[in-house]
């Protein structure tokens, strides 16, 4: 059988990756937004629907609410998926996740604040405050980097 074959080295890795930026964006997900509720409020959600819809989406309902919410998850297993795959090149990011980690968590802040805000449908740009710059490198350091880094170094073998 070839390495496509159920059970082969090959999909085993393929599984193991998957479940490893499942576990490491979910938790880094669910932690990520539990504290922008409870920084920002309920309608965080809605916000984040509004940078891929407009802004009329922060009015919007039930729908919107959850897309925005599988919106939020799909970003930070994309962070997650790109964690996982520079630590399989970079084998020192699985040996050191605690500076890895910080360092990454607050790489995806300023991606997300230098492109993702600025391409979405509410052109944020700033001119930010800087006690909100510094209080969002600090929390995506330690509830969105951490979490990826120390989740992908303990699942990914």
């Amino acid at each position: 059988m070839g390495n496509s074959a159920a059970g082969s080295p090959r999909t085993a890795g393929t599984r193991n990756a998957l479940l490893t930026i499942l576990a490491a964006g979910g938790l880094a997900g669910a932690l990520d937004l539990t504290q922008a509720l409870i920084l920002f409020g309920w309608k965080t959600p809605l916000v984040i629907s509004a940078g891929l819809l407009g802004r009329g989406a922060i009015h919007g309902g039930v729908g919107i609410y959850l897309l925005g919410v599988v919106l939020h998850f799909l970003i930070a297993c994309s962070a997650a998926a790109t964690y996982y795959g520079a630590s399989r090149k970079l084998v020192f990011m699985n040996e050191h996740p605690l500076v890895c980690g910080l360092f990454f968590g607050g790489a995806v802040q300023e991606v997300m604040n230098l492109v993702v805000l600025p391409l979405s449908a509410l052109h944020a740009r700033g001119p930010f405050k800087i006690d909100d710059l510094i209080l969002g490198l600090v929390v995506h350091m330690i509830v969105v980097g951490l979490p990826i880094s120390y989740t992908v170094r303990r699942f990914a073998k």
